[in-house]
């Protein structure tokens, strides 16, 4: 059968293992195993979140609110701006899918660093654009100037912080290059990580009003399954000037998040300290990895998120310590697909952490 060409230049994406296949593929105990490759909230979801979905449990045969009113009119609140400035979506990655087929088509080009999200390369060439990385893995934004001023772009992702890497750049930086930006391309400023960095560090904050009042050729993209701990609700949402929000609309399927999804997202919204409890948890056990990487003698890179990336340079190779950790009942993510040679470990529990400290010790012991 023959399909759409373009398709024939994309790469699927490739999800954290769950625990379930780990289960059937090792035949470890589910309750043994420590899943930290999917940047999931390890403190579980707020109580206040899970007592409004058993309220609500019994009415899943009702569509939900279309309009989203409640929750548009929460986010709107939250950030200033206006509901018409709103849109939801089924994970942060829906309104990317929806800003590449609003703006791309096989003439046009989009740019991104070279070690970022995998979905904005997969967004683009589905539509048979052309993509343009720079040559660093981290978001380098001089590189990022040189390949605007040679290639143009059409729309312009900055991953703020990095995901899988986790650096993040200074919102002045960022800004005195939105500057030198054409008005018609559209720049994703994808902070699925927002509430991670501008706690570590103000200087990180991106504020979504500020951002798209003074840029209005940028879109702001935010997500509930961080932070907020509902990964597995999926829903996200995109802050950006009323005429692309409209043009983002044409391309919204209805009823795209569920009713049980639209509950958990209001109800999270209520319960910031829950939020700031996981925060200051997550950087607070994220030095302890800090402090074993350089007890190992190997690098990391300085993380404004809930993950860290553990670099091995000629030390080991990446691909085999993340297969022994797994064969051991840690799920952990492989960078060797992004050609960097780290893993990538989600910042669990205090008990989580420390029983993969004596995993990690046993499987660089067996490596060395």
């Amino acid at each position: 059968m023959n399909f759409n060409k373009v398709l024939d230049n994309v790469s699927i994406y490739e999800a954290g293992k769950p625990i379930e296949l780990v289960v059937r593929e090792y035949g470890i105990n589910p309750k043994d195993i420590i899943k930290l490759a999917s940047n999931e909230n390890p403190y579980g979801t707020s109580p206040k979140v899970t007592k409004k979905i058993q309220e609500i449990a019994g009415n899943m045969f009702v569509y939900p609110d279309d309009s989203m009113y409640e929750l548009k009119d929460a986010l709107s609140n939250k950030f200033e701006v206006k509901p018409s400035n709103v849109i939801v979506g089924s994970g942060s990655d829906q309104i990317l899918e929806f800003c590449v087929h609003a703006k791309c088509d096989k003439d046009s080009k989009v740019l991104m660093s070279k070690t970022t999200f995998a979905m904005y390369e997969i967004y683009a060439k589905q539509t048979g654009s052309s993509v343009i990385k720079t040559v660093d893995d981290e978001h380098n934004l001089e590189q990022f100037s040189a390949m605007y001023k040679e290639h143009g772009a059409d729309i312009i992702f900055l991953c703020l912080p990095n995901n899988p890497l986790g650096e993040c750049l200074d919102k002045d930086d960022v800004y005195t290059f939105l500057e030198t930006i054409d008005k018609d391309t559209l720049v994703v400023v994808d902070g699925a990580y927002q509430e991670y960095a501008s706690f570590k560090d103000e200087k990180k904050r991106i504020n979504p009003k500020d951002l798209i009042n003074t840029f209005p050729n940028c879109i702001y993209l935010g997500t509930f399954s961080k932070a907020y701990a509902l990964g597995g609700m999926r829903v996200g949402y995109g802050i950006a000037q009323e005429d692309i929000i409209k043009t983002l609309y044409k391309l919204r399927a209805p009823f795209n998040i569920t009713t049980l999804t639209l509950a958990a997202a209001i109800e999270a919204l209520k319960d910031e300290e829950f939020v700031d409890k996981c925060i200051a948890l997550n950087f607070e056990e994220m030095n302890r990895y800090e402090e074993y990487a350089e007890q190992k003698g190997f690098d990391y890179i300085d993380s404004y998120t809930n993950f860290i990336t553990l670099k091995f340079g000629d030390l080991f190779s990446s691909k085999e310590v993340a297969q022994n950790l797994l064969e051991l009942g840690v799920i952990v993510r492989d960078l060797t697909g992004y050609g960097v040679n780290a893993i990538r470990i989600t910042i669990g529990s205090k008990e989580q952490n420390t029983k993969v400290f004596e995993i990690l010790d046993e499987v660089l012991e067996k490596l060395k």
